[in-house]
């Protein structure tokens, strides 16, 4: 007989290819032969790859299945990661600057890493990033606790009228364009040279992107930035910022200055997300808010974000 286990709340409303992933050391192909030819039974019953668990749902697996371990890490160890808001279905957490958002190649330390770290040994779904943020960009993140909550949250994060971002950036110079103003351009992904980077460049082919950007303080050298995302593309704030002649300070890829001509240095790319709305404009919307580490002269104070 082989392996069981039954859907937890936490991860009702997943399909069932998707919950065989999180809990079974398997290939998606064999994970689909599995499904296909009815070894793995939900209740006793043959079910399809895309269809919708519930709560309480029994899942039986083939002899040679092997469950996934859990992350072994002591029980109840805490969390390494600044905590803005938690409530049992929701964490948010101020990401630091250069900390990425998942582990990838040259980089196993990740945000993903310290939460399956700090997991109890029984949990049985790991708390998921419902969107990202660049690994020099610090923030507001939000990590979903449950499926059902990680769900809402990427209809959210597809719709922007359901959910307001904002970033502070200081730019280099000082802004001479309108104080308030929207951002339009069009945006694609390429090399400057064969074998060479990839890197964002406007273009009259690429993919729309839109920002609202307000000025919140101006110096001869450099200018405080308030800006709300309608689109969500990749460097769009420092390359549309940059196609200005206003790079993002601290941003090597898109001309962003090093050292502050008066000898001031640059913490690391000064981008930072600090406000998060989910629902803006309703009686029920929540906000979520943390100002970025930044030292004098780059720090943000509330009242130069108030209004």
């Amino acid at each position: 007989m082989g392996a069981s286990f039954r859907v937890s709340d936490a991860e009702a409303g997943q399909k069932l290819l998707q919950c065989l992933a999180r809990r079974v050391e398997a290939s998606q192909s064999e994970l689909h032969r599995w499904i296909r030819t009815g070894q793995v039974r939900v209740n006793g019953g043959r079910r399809g790859p895309f269809d919708r668990l519930e709560a309480g749902d029994e899942l039986r697996l083939p002899p040679f299945a092997r469950l996934q371990t859990l992350p072994s890490a002591v029980d109840g160890a805490r969390l390494d990661l600044p905590i803005v808001w938690e409530s049992p279905d929701l964490l948010v957490i101020n990401k630091p600057a250069g900390l990425a958002t998942h582990p990838g190649t040259g980089h196993d330390d990740s945000v993903v890493t310290r939460l399956r770290a700090a997991m109890p040994p029984d949990a049985s779904f790991a708390p998921t990033p419902a969107h990202r943020l660049d690994r020099d960009t610090s923030g507001v993140l939000l990590v979903a606790r449950s499926y059902a909550t990680l769900r809402r949250l990427n209809e959210a994060f597809a719709h922007h009228d359901t959910l307001s971002k904002e970033y502070l950036a200081w730019c280099a110079g000082r802004w001479e364009l309108p104080s308030s103003l929207r951002l339009v351009d069009q945006l694609e992904k390429r090399t400057d040279r064969p074998g060479g980077p990839e890197r964002v460049h406007t273009t009259s082919t690429g993919r729309q992107a839109v920002m609202d950007v307000t000025v919140l303080r101006a110096f001869p050298e450099a200018t405080l930035l308030s800006i709300r995302l309608l689109t969500g593309r990749t460097h769009q704030i420092r390359v549309q910022l940059a196609s200005r002649g206003h790079p993002i300070l601290g941003d090597a890829k898109y001309g962003g200055a090093r050292a502050f001509p008066r000898g001031s240095a640059i913490p690391g790319l000064l981008l930072h997300a600090f406000r998060l709305t989910l629902e803006p404009g309703t009686p029920g919307a929540r906000v979520f808010l943390a100002l970025p580490p930044w030292p004098s002269p780059w720090c943000v104070t509330r009242n130069d974000i108030a209004g």
